[in-house]
């Protein structure tokens, strides 16, 4: 959700500039050519997964939707365009009033993805719909490389919480989209306000070993910040010694104590060490949480260790090492004229270095085995194939420029816990391998 689900006021900035420059100086060529309204179709896809990934996650697309509706050129905008020159009177005009008025398809937000799959497709003028290209990527290029690093670490976490901490290692609003992307991912909680204001995800966070400093002694800490928050606050006992302010802790608030955290050393020994303090301490229900510097691999790791929640900043917010992933927005087919009838004709880039793409507006649906678990993607164009018509995985999400597809920020988040489960269960393996499964391509007609 966003501010205006909760009942709050937002501003609401113009995306238009969110662009390359070349956009605009194609749009400008392409309107004295009298090509610009030309009928056209972009799609979004990835050629390949990051290394060693097996699947990848749809996240952003909420985002993507008002940033299509907020791409509006207004008179700032066009007055730094005017100022530097970047194009002329006339697409300055044409800028002036522009809405996008086409179509948008896509696989649902946190429906997982794999090579090839057109993801996101955008239908309109050619005109309307180059513009859009830089906005749509930098989103989902984003936010669905830290959707998928938090799926693998809510899959190594099993059934423990996560918590999205790494507001403080990344820009301050790439912060705020990272905690939206964990959130659909399969983080539970965010420290990031911002985050909890704009998207309504649920919010933590007690003290930092600042506090604990502050005080002349370690027990005063803790005091004040039980008194404060009460007894099922959570203690940060790394400070100093941890076995003396595990004791400290439960002297201070009793056995009622709601948790402590753990922030350094070896995570796995000092777990069981804590852990067994705090039963003899009459302490068991509570909790420990862990953090430092973790990834899927570390959480994984501390699966037989006696931890109840991880909270992750550093390696979710960049990705686990693939901060991207990768997508591209081309153009698959376009009309042969500008008239309105004007019949498709598909266009690929056929370049070698590995960056070809293949034409025509496509479609995409997940065959699934006689189990009901995924085995193929396949990808096509033409009419759909009876088997996989009730698998389609494109949905509309922007009708003649009208959004369509607004949700809850839940259902992208239960939708890709049902996405996930629906894959072959190699899909969870950290160690590396090949997408989960195949990308297979339909031709027109072949009823596969």
């Amino acid at each position: 959700m966003n501010t205006a689900d909760l009942g709050l006021p937002v501003s609401v900035p113009s995306t238009a500039l969110f662009t390359d420059q070349y956009e605009l100086t194609m749009l400008q060529a392409a309107l004295k050519a009298g090509t610009a309204e030309r009928r056209s179709v972009f799609e979004v896809f990835t050629r390949r997964l990051p290394d060693g990934r097996r699947y990848g996650v749809v996240a952003g697309t909420g985002r993507v939707l008002d940033a299509v509706e907020n791409f509006r050129f207004d008179g700032d905008v066009l007055g730094f365009l005017r100022e530097r020159g970047i194009v002329d009177e006339e697409t300055l005009e044409w800028l002036a009033g522009y809405r996008f008025a086409g179509d948008v398809w896509g696989y649902p937000e946190g429906e997982v993805y794999f090579p090839g799959s057109p993801i996101m497709r955008v239908e309109g003028t050619f005109a309307e719909c180059v513009l859009l290209e830089t906005v749509l990527l930098s989103i989902l290029n984003h936010d669905s490389a830290i959707a998928a690093a938090a799926s693998r670490m809510a899959s190594a976490a099993g059934d423990r919480p996560l918590i999205e901490m790494g507001a403080r290692r990344t820009h301050e609003l790439a912060a705020v989209a990272a905690a939206r992307a964990a959130y659909v991912g399969g983080f539970a909680t965010t420290s990031d306000l911002a985050a909890g204001f704009r998207y309504g995800i649920p919010t933590v966070g007690t003290s930092a070993h600042a506090f604990t400093l502050l005080h002349d002694r370690e027990r005063d800490a803790f005091q004040a910040q039980v008194d404060t928050l009460g007894r099922g606050t959570t203690l940060l006992v790394d400070t100093y010694d941890v076995a003396e302010a595990v004791r400290t802790a439960v002297e201070v608030a009793g056995p009622e104590l709601g948790a402590v955290r753990i922030d350094s050393g070896d995570l796995l020994l000092v777990a069981h060490r804590v852990r067994q303090q705090l039963d003899e301490l009459g302490a068991r229900n509570t909790k420990i949480v862990v953090t430092s510097d973790l990834d899927e691999y570390a959480i994984a790791s501390l699966a037989a260790a006696p931890v109840d929640a991880y909270g992750v900043g550093t390696q979710l917010v960049t990705g686990s090492g693939h901060p991207t992933a990768s997508m591209v927005y081309k153009l698959v087919a376009r009309a042969e004229t500008a008239g309105p009838g004007a019949p498709l004709v598909p266009v690929a880039k056929k370049s070698s270095g590995g960056k070809t793409s293949v034409g025509g507006r496509k479609w995409a649906a997940r065959r699934l085995d006689r189990d009901g678990i995924a085995e193929a993607e396949v990808v096509g164009t033409g009419p759909v194939p009876d088997g996989l018509a009730g698998r389609q995985l494109l949905v509309p999400l922007v009708k003649e420029g009208e959004v369509v597809a607004r949700e809850p920020l839940d259902l992208p988040r239960q939708r890709h816990i049902a996405a996930r489960a629906g894959l072959p269960l190699s899909a969870t393996q950290l160690s590396k391998g090949e997408p989960v499964i195949p990308t297979e391509y339909a031709q027109p007609g072949s009823g596969s």
